[in-house]
C-alpha cells in the first residue's frame, strides 16, 4: 500500500536525520512512529473521503430535484 510505504519514508528520513545528530532511535520507536504516521494519513483520507462523499450527495439532491421538473 502506497500509505504504508510513505509512512515507513517519512520514519527512515526521521531515523537518518536524528543520527546525523549523532544520537539513535530503538527499532521498536521507529515502528510505533511509522504507525502513528500511517494512522494520520488514513486520517486524512477519511477526511477526504467524507467531503467527497458529501459532494456527491448534494449533486444527487440537485439530480433529483431537476428530474421531478422535468417528469412534470
Amino acid at each position: 500500500m502506497k500509505r504504508t510505504k510513505h509512512a515507513q519514508d517519512i520514519s527512515d528520513r526521521f531515523k537518518e536525520m536524528v543520527e546525523e545528530e549523532g544520537d539513535s532511535i530503538s527499532t521498536e520507536h521507529l515502528k510505533e512512529l511509522t504507525l502513528l504516521i500511517e494512522a494520520g494519513i488514513d486520517t486524512a483520507l477519511v477526511e477526504s473521503l467524507e467531503s467527497i462523499a458529501n459532494k456527491v450527495e448534494g449533486l444527487a439532491q440537485e439530480i433529483r430535484v431537476d428530474a421531478e421538473r422535468f417528469s412534470q
